[in-house]
């Protein structure tokens, strides 16, 4: 049995597309995070951000957020699509 190359990056696209959707859904309904990756921003997204919200860093991906404890309801509110985990240290806490 082989594997064909369509099948492979089939496979690989759909890995991809669940891993970003669990980090989205677990960013959203877990416990808060030290910082937020708004992918994509949309046009004067900046200029609605919420005074309590600090830009951290931004790049032809997106930007990085942080705020409180309610940082990922105010950047959806702002108008933000995808907002994933950014600053976690992962399982092992080196």
């Amino acid at each position: 049995m082989t594997i064909k190359a369509r099948h492979l990056l089939l496979g690989v696209l759909l890995l991809l597309l669940g891993w970003i959707a669990v980090l989205a859904l677990v960013l959203r309904f877990g416990g808060p995070a030290p910082a937020a990756l708004v992918v994509w921003p949309p046009e004067g997204f900046l200029r609605v951000l919420p005074s309590d919200v600090s830009v951290t860093s931004r790049n032809a991906l997106g930007l990085t957020a942080r705020g409180g404890p309610d940082l990922v309801d105010e950047l959806y509110a702002a108008g933000a699509r995808l907002v994933l985990p950014a600053g976690l240290a992962g399982c092992l806490g080196l």
